[in-house]
């Protein structure tokens, strides 16, 4: 008794140590939207520019994905987890000074390198330490930490541009000691994988999915490209938005913005966990899509309130949708499957950001951003019809043989 009670101890602080790294590496991504309107007005960054910045970050996040997606599996999810929150401190170090969209683009790159790493890594950790109930915590921790990690950073970033000194450097500041103490506690964490062979071998890129989850993947996968587009069109494009078209320069209110997509998704999350998994897909996309098209038409009469009760709704329903499509993928897996899986969910993920932000950056010069809006409305429509017609539930096999946690 005495060693499942010291086994429950250690395996809460690996979970709490791999939440709270989760949260900061992602609050490093996420800190940089809120300045975006600062270099466009101080260092005469273009809109297209910005939206390269996001482009090379997602790029850096699939590259990882590819190579290092299965390294922890090989070397222990401590390691790995470590030098993902090292590449996004080193990343903050460049990001304080920026002057130049080079520098903006290399600083960007790092923070995909450990975003990347940390998408595999410390999203296994943490499905590792979960306890066993509530039976969705393990997904939704796992899912909705990263939405949680770029609202905290996009709203700090905010208010210590618009309020703190040196508004340029601060957060960055801020988010390294962050970084710095999750390093520590990962330390100080225990591992939840044995090491094994062949960490050489995991390097050739190799995309792989358990024959069990394979036919949930394509509305996984519509489910992710779609609400993941949108969150890169809040990065890229949002700043400009809410300057141009909403009528306001406050960074505290490009930060609340961004906020209010990627927060309600925590929110949203734990709901999913009260329908089957298909069910609460199709619910999610519905919400989703009828938080985007509010979107649009927010933006076409230039209405503030109108555009962040939107966004909230699109941002709940997100997180419903994205736990649910987390949730049936794990269902039934072991600990080897989820380095894997975790890595193919972001796949999918960063390739959603990052090819509608490369085709909108491009059309941008072309294109008012109300019609890009609308382009990335589209996306939401056809998403969710393919996911009404098509979400399904795990085989009951797999459930049978491997209940999910």
């Amino acid at each position: 008794m005495t060693d499942v009670a010291s086994r429950g101890s250690t395996l809460r602080l690996a979970f709490i140590s791999a939440v709270v790294s989760l949260v900061a590496a992602f609050a490093a991504v996420g800190s940089t939207i809120p300045l975006f309107n600062v270099y466009r007005a101080e260092d005469g960054f273009t809109n297209a520019g910005i939206s390269m910045t996001v482009v090379a970050y997602s790029v850096a996040t699939l590259a990882t994905l590819l190579m290092l997606g299965r390294l922890s599996n090989h070397l222990g999810r401590r390691p790995t987890s470590i030098a993902s929150l090292i590449l996004l401190l080193v990343g903050c170090v460049l990001l304080l000074n920026v002057h130049e969209i080079g520098i903006l683009i290399a600083g960007r790159l790092l923070m995909g390198l450990g975003a990347g790493l940390a998408s595999s890594s410390l999203t296994s950790y943490v499905v590792d330490a979960a306890p066993a109930r509530p039976a969705w915590l393990a997904s939704v921790a796992s899912s909705q930490t990263v939405m949680l990690g770029l609202a905290v950073g996009a709203i700090a970033s905010g208010a210590l541009v618009q309020f703190g000194p040196w508004p340029r450097d601060l957060i960055f500041l801020v988010v390294i000691a962050l970084l710095v103490v999750s390093v520590a506690l990962i330390v100080v964490s225990p591992e939840t994988v044995t090491s094994m062979p062949g960490a050489w071998r995991s390097l050739r890129p190799r995309v792989y999915v358990p024959a069990r989850a394979r036919s949930l993947l394509p509305v996984a996968a519509a489910v992710l490209l779609a609400t993941w587009a949108a969150g890169a069109f809040y990065q890229a494009f949002v700043p400009a938005l809410v300057e141009d078209q909403l009528h306001t320069r406050s960074p505290l209110a490009v930060g609340l913005v961004f906020a209010a997509y990627m927060g309600p998704s925590v929110l949203g999350a734990p709901l999913a966990g009260r329908f089957a998994p298909a069910t609460a897909q199709r619910v999610g996309m519905i919400g989703f899509l009828a938080g985007m098209i509010v979107l649009v038409i927010a933006i076409a009469t230039g209405t503030l309130v109108l555009f962040i009760a939107a966004t909230i709704v699109a941002g709940a329903s997100q997180g419903i949708a994205i736990s649910a499509a987390t949730r049936a993928l794990l269902h039934g897996g072991t600990p080897a499957d989820r380095a894997p899986i975790f890595s193919v969910i972001y796949l999918l993920s960063y390739s959603g950001a990052t090819i509608p932000a490369l085709i909108a950056g491009q059309l941008s010069n072309t294109f008012s951003l109300p019609q890009i809006a609308l382009g990335y409305g589209g996306l939401a429509l056809v998403a969710t019809l393919f996911t009404v017609i098509a979400a399904r539930n795990p085989h009951i096999d797999a459930a049978r043989n491997s209940p999910a946690r």
